[in-house]
């Protein structure tokens, strides 16, 4: 495996690097036959000094094989970033909620973060993503109204305590809360 974020920090080694999510780091590892353990260390090595959260989607298998099939499960990700805790890395976690899930499935996924966090305090934000309709396979569903939107990061806030972040996008959830009865949200 060979790895080129070493020369970058040679360049700029003030830059720091956030780069691929445990779905990519499950495949790359995968086809170079590597442990978890063995590619994170080469990646920490390399410079790797944080990762995002992407590919979470939704953990429990009968909603993630069928929106993200192909993908590795929810519990190799949770691993993947198990071991980069266990390394000293950081990284994000978020959830794709407002599609087929049902709200304990929101709740369950949640809590395999809030579990992993307590074990590592590796987590330094959770971000849920909203559903978007538009230009997928799931066009057909609608979307989440705001005021939903809100109670999930609220629910988020208060059920993940032990995260010291909630970060919101605006592309996510409408710059100007749309459906929303409140005009500063």
């Amino acid at each position: 495996m060979q790895i080129c974020s070493g020369t970058i920090k040679a360049h700029r080694p003030e830059l720091h690097i956030k780069a691929l999510t445990p779905v990519e780091y499950h495949y790359i590892f995968k086809k170079d036959k590597v442990s978890y353990e063995e590619g994170m260390k080469i990646m920490m090595e390399a410079g790797l000094d944080s990762m995002p959260g992407g590919g979470a989607e939704i953990f429990h298998p009968e909603i993630r094989d069928e929106i993200a099939g192909g993908k590795c499960s929810g519990a190799q990700w949770l691993r993947i970033h198990e071991v980069w805790h266990e390394l000293g890395g950081k990284s994000n976690a978020t959830m794709l909620y407002g599609h087929i899930e049902k709200y304990w499935h929101r709740v369950d996924h949640m809590d395999q973060l809030r579990q992993l966090q307590d074990k590592t305090g590796g987590f330094q934000t959770f971000i849920p993503l909203k559903f978007r309709n538009q230009d997928n396979q799931m066009s057909h569903l609608s979307e989440t109204t705001v005021i939903e939107d809100l109670r999930n990061y609220a629910i988020s806030r208060i059920y993940l305590d032990n995260f010291d972040h909630i970060k919101s996008y605006w592309p996510m959830i409408g710059r100007h809360g749309t459906n929303c009865p409140w005009p500063w949200v």
